[in-house]
């Protein structure tokens, strides 16, 4: 919704603020110019991109009018999952988690929390580091080793698709300049011409400008920076799971694991003790 409203804010301001300075609308109608750059930007980031990052950019770019930021009824859902698993562990032993783990798509008590179930790196990076825990004792310091690199590689390529965006951004200046040096080359083949007529030749070529620099930092820009918060928001998930299965695993009771990863929850959307207490409460 936030992402529409922007778009909407970006174009009623630009093309209202130029309507009410006695600006022309069909003068900025350059569909030629908006050719030339879209399309030597989408040329470009093909030859930048290889095809799994180009593919997976385009997939992750529809994240930004899709995507849905983690909030605190979220973060506690995660947190009750996690007391849930781990004490069951605590109860009946590690390997009694073995069934929700090896497929947790079956797991009652991962489908218990749909969100969380939905989000297939988040829950897979829950099982993959319980598995690890089933299949031999992991010393305290190396398990949180192991999750943290788990965390940086994931990390690492969600901010693929974010730079990629970027990079295109930082190009569409540029080739807006291009289409304006063409409308320019255009233009000299016209000097013969009346005023009237190279004065539109040279409007249209300067709207090229324009456009570069408006796709730039009104509009793709500010995407890329929609796909990095969202890249962040799931790394502080999967950090929050961290602490709780290293609390866990360095021999923290179940509820004292919990408020371990309660902490490491961002203050504006973290849960507070009592509301844990009460999510939890029937749950042991």
């Amino acid at each position: 919704m936030f992402v529409i409203i922007g778009i909407v804010v970006v174009l009623g301001c630009v093309f209202g603020g130029f309507l009410l300075e006695g600006g022309h609308m069909g003068v900025l109608f350059q569909p030629i110019e908006l050719l030339i750059i879209g399309g030597a930007a989408l040329g470009s980031f093909f030859i930048s991109a290889p095809k799994s990052i180009a593919i997976g950019t385009i997939k992750h770019a529809m994240h930004v009018f899709t995507g849905k930021e983690p909030t605190a009824s979220d973060y506690q859902d995660l947190l009750t999952l996690l007391f849930e698993l781990i004490n069951i562990a605590r109860r009946d032993g590690i390997v009694a988690l073995e069934p929700h783990v090896s497929k947790p798509e079956q797991s009652s008590t991962i489908n218990r929390y749909p969100a969380i179930a939905k989000n297939k790196q988040l829950a897979y990076f829950i099982c993959d580091n319980i598995k690890a825990l089933l299949s031999e004792g992991i010393d305290a310091h190396r398990y949180d080793d192991l999750m943290r690199t788990d965390i940086a590689t994931m990390h690492h390529h969600a901010m693929l698709a974010p730079t990629s965006v970027t990079k295109v951004a930082d190009s569409l200046p540029g080739l807006g300049i291009v289409a304006a040096v063409l409308g320019i080359v255009l233009t000299m083949g016209k000097i013969n011409e009346p005023p009237e007529v190279l004065g539109h030749s040279i409007g249209a070529a300067l709207v090229g400008t324009f456009l570069g620099i408006l796709l730039s930092y009104g509009f793709v820009g500010p995407m890329a920076t929609n796909l990095e918060h969202q890249a962040k928001a799931q790394q502080h998930m999967l950090h929050v799971v961290k602490e709780v299965l290293a609390a866990f695993n360095s021999g923290f009771s179940p509820m004292l694991s919990v408020e371990m990863g309660r902490r490491a929850i961002p203050d504006d959307v973290r849960p507070t003790m009592e509301d844990m207490e009460g999510a939890l409460r029937g749950k042991k």
